[in-house]
């Protein structure tokens, strides 16, 4: 049985933010203590978007009214799995479980 590591993106949402390098330290930091108690093994970074005309990378952050939405990745190690799709259910159920009511989604997929 394999081990897989399974990226997940996730959509952040905060309020009463000043700038975009404070929700996405606030999003981090938030997702990592939501995240300790049970599953302090994944891995939360910010999310990284490919600029559609310079080919250059921007953050996955946005801020209007001070509002924020920020994209996260989380990474997590999935350890002997019966399948790539196993493991992404192991890894949606643990985050799921974590990040109640954060929507998550499939980013990719790799064998160890």
């Amino acid at each position: 049985m394999p081990d897989y590591l399974v990226t997940l993106e996730s959509a952040w949402v905060l309020r009463d933010v000043k700038s975009l390098d404070d929700a996405i330290g606030i999003a981090i930091s938030e997702a990592g203590k939501r995240l300790n108690p049970s599953a302090k093994y994944v891995e939360v970074e910010a999310g990284m978007l490919a600029c559609p005309f310079c080919e250059g990378e921007l953050n996955s952050a946005l801020v209007v009214a001070n509002t924020a939405l920020v994209g996260l990745l989380l990474d997590m190690k999935v350890f002997r799995a019966d399948s790539e799709e196993h493991a992404v259910r192991i890894a949606k159920s643990v985050v799921g479980k974590a990040l109640r009511d954060v929507p998550l989604q499939l980013k990719d997929v790799c064998e160890l």
